[in-house]
């Protein structure tokens, strides 16, 4: 299955410390409302690469039937966590998002947190929109996110990222390869166990930038419409030093019924 299965096992332990500052209620938001805008008002809501279940748990309390998707049982196991304290009726299945097999269509999907970029191979790209494009419902939304080789190759670029909390820390190397368009994540890990002391995890990720060229190519050769791109989660036009950039597309082909 490639590099991307080795992302998120020591690190799924700390995932939400170490990212308490992504504001998944403002992204939650603005996602429910390209949703209805979109039709999408209630139903079946696929969220691919869910992770922890954070935004899963999000859009459920805006009123959908969420599946979340993830390859990571370590990430999974702690949105069931959150699941047996929320109460809320979802499920959750332990699945690569490019061999996704559902029980039948939903009324839509997301799939966030540049979840996209840990897809190294355009064909895997293909693949999973393809995936996604046979389980929506006729004329359904599919939303999502995804690094733009800007941040890459400006932001990210070779930096070192530290950060030291009480409970674990983390040392964050980055090393954009621009030929290939490969950000290598190197991420040295300090968690804290329950005697006190603090184990050292290491683990690698690897992410590749994309052009919207290529991702509006790819949905077009999956079968998908592409209907709108905005800087982020905003309503603003892509800038070419946009950091991040979310996609609007939606099933086509199905006949209505």
């Amino acid at each position: 299955m490639g590099r991307i299965t080795e992302a998120y096992q020591s690190f799924a332990r700390v995932y939400d410390l170490f990212m308490d500052n992504v504001p998944y209620g403002e992204w939650s938001r603005h996602v429910g409302g390209l949703l209805r805008e979109s039709g999408c008002r209630d139903g079946i809501l696929l969220d691919l690469a869910c992770g922890t279940g954070v935004m899963t748990e999000l859009l459920a309390e805006q009123g959908y039937d969420m599946i979340g998707v993830d390859m990571s049982e370590d990430m999974l196991n702690l949105a069931l966590e959150k699941k047996l304290r929320s109460g809320r009726n979802i499920l959750y299945l332990a699945q690569d998002m490019r061999e996704l097999d559902l029980y039948g269509t939903v009324a839509g999907a997301v799939c966030l947190c540049d979840s996209l970029n840990y897809l190294l191979e355009p064909e895997d790209l293909r693949t999973v929109f393809e995936r996604v494009n046979t389980y929506l419902d006729p004329g359904a939304p599919f939303i999502f996110d995804f690094n733009t080789e800007y941040k890459y190759r400006a932001v990210l670029g070779n930096r070192t990222i530290a950060e030291n909390r009480e409970d674990g820390s983390f040392i964050w190397e980055n090393f954009y390869q621009e030929e290939e368009r490969i950000n290598e994540y190197d991420l040295t890990l300090f968690i804290k166990e329950e005697d006190g002391r603090f184990s050292r995890y290491e683990e690698t990720h690897y992410q590749r930038a994309y052009t919207l060229e290529e991702i509006r190519e790819a949905l077009l050769t999956a079968g998908m419409e592409f209907v709108t791109v905005y800087d982020a989660f905003s309503k603003d036009a892509p800038r070419p030093d946009s950091e991040r950039l979310c996609v609007v597309a939606r099933e086509r082909g199905k006949s209505h019924e």
